[in-house]
């Protein structure tokens, strides 16, 4: 053996020999890499929560940097005066025989006008009367008779039912549900005629 080789030789033999490792080394090695792991996820954890307030708190400076501007818009609606019938029932008087006596019935007009508009109703004189004062119905069969009847705006019977305002006619004033007019009729004894259906139509009118 050489120098050289002789000199390694002996510097190999007098350095002193590596402990082996242990099983407490390793465990002390995984428990450091076990540790670097959970810094690792708690500073990314911290930076989730970081960036999200960082991410609400530039939400409500937006808010709160929010402009707003307003104006008033106009709401409009005209209610115009107005009436309608709604009905007018039958006028039916009772079968009847000899006219000897009064025969009397009564119908409701029915009128809806707008809340406070005054109105006035009038009847005319039928299709087969000469006036309002006069007014006939009409037998239906051939050269049939006639039998007279009145109309009255009073349940006494004594104020006729025309169609001149101010005078004859029932006055009113709307209130924007339907209001009932009672109107009162009567067959005065008169001659009796022949057996027979007996009508005639009235025009009712309602002024506002």
């Amino acid at each position: 053996m050489g120098l050289p080789d002789r000199a390694i030789w002996f510097a190999r033999r007098s350095m002193p020999a590596m402990p082996a490792t242990t099983g407490a080394a390793a465990s002390l090695r995984r428990d450091g890499r076990a540790a670097r792991r959970r810094g690792s996820m708690a500073a990314v954890r911290a930076l989730a929560v970081g960036l999200g307030a960082a991410a609400a708190t530039a939400a409500l400076g937006t808010a709160a940097d929010a402009a707003t501007a307003t104006a008033t818009m106009s709401v409009t609606l005209t209610i115009a005066a107005t009436c309608t019938v709604v009905s007018a029932s039958t006028l039916a008087f009772p079968t009847s025989g000899l006219l000897t006596a009064n025969v009397d019935a009564t119908s409701t007009i029915t009128v809806l006008c707008t809340n406070t508009t005054p109105y006035t109703i009038s009847l005319d004189k039928g299709v087969n009367g000469t006036s309002v004062t006069a007014r006939q119905m009409k037998g239906a069969a051939a050269s049939p008779d006639s039998v007279n009847y009145s109309l009255y705006r009073d349940a006494s019977r004594t104020q006729n039912w025309g169609q001149t305002i101010g005078t004859d006619t029932v006055a009113g004033t709307g209130t924007g549900s339907n209001v009932g007019t009672t109107v009162y009729g009567r067959v005065p004894a008169q001659t009796s005629a022949k057996p027979d259906s007996y009508t005639d139509t009235i025009t009712v009118t309602v002024t506002y």
